[in-house]
């Protein structure tokens, strides 16, 4: 199906099978195009290609639920999509470390300035920095705890917090991906508005692991 930018933003905003049908067709957009578009980074043939586009994916998806509002239509919107998913994959890639397994590629890059190891390496924090992270995380694990539903802080245990994917998850559970999807924003949504009412900006929660 095609949409315009209108058509997009109304389908995402909309509830029931509306919304399902264009998540499904956003994922199947973002798993058409994120191989090639990652490939620079982490060799597709990488063990670890595969769980980093699904991640990828189901990350942007999220991303994309909470940040509807943000998107002025400057672009087409899978153009925005597609740029907000990028960023989520080099950062998968800084965060789990797995470019330590293509370094090769990276450091054979024709352009070192984007493709440069030292740019996802993250460095190991001070004692400072390791203690405000560790008070940053229980502060989030607190608020999981205290304001999700049973079934929220279960499915942001599992896919958060423990790694599982999305699709074995809702295979154990019964569930569709996109009724998953829609638990994981609302959780992520009541968190959100929680810690800024208490006083903790997420983006400076956060700003702690940059």
């Amino acid at each position: 199906m095609q949409r315009d930018n209108t058509t997009w933003i109304n389908d995402l905003q909309s509830e029931g099978e509306q919304q399902s049908a264009a998540l499904q067709d956003l994922r199947e957009i973002l798993m058409r195009i994120l191989p090639k578009a990652l490939s620079r980074w982490l060799r597709p043939d990488d063990p670890h290609f595969d769980h980093l586009i699904e991640d990828t994916t189901q990350e942007t998806l999220l991303r994309v639920l909470d940040r509807l509002d943000t998107f002025e239509g400057r672009s087409k919107f899978t153009t925005w999509v597609y740029t907000i998913a990028v960023r989520i994959g080099l950062s998968e890639l800084r965060l789990r470390k797995w470019q330590e397994a293509s370094l090769e590629t990276l450091e054979t890059s024709s352009d070192p300035e984007e493709t440069s190891f030292s740019r996802f390496a993250a460095a190991k924090p001070n004692p400072e920095t390791a203690t405000a992270q560790a008070d940053a995380l229980a502060l989030v694990m607190t608020a999981m705890e205290e304001q999700l539903t049973p079934y929220q802080l279960k499915v942001m245990q599992a896919v958060v917090m423990g790694g599982e994917p999305l699709d074995i998850l809702a295979e154990r559970l019964g569930k569709d991906r996109n009724t998953l999807y829609k638990v994981m924003h609302d959780a992520r949504m009541k968190l959100k508005a929680h810690l800024e009412l208490t006083g903790h900006p997420p983006d400076e929660l956060l700003a702690l692991f940059s």
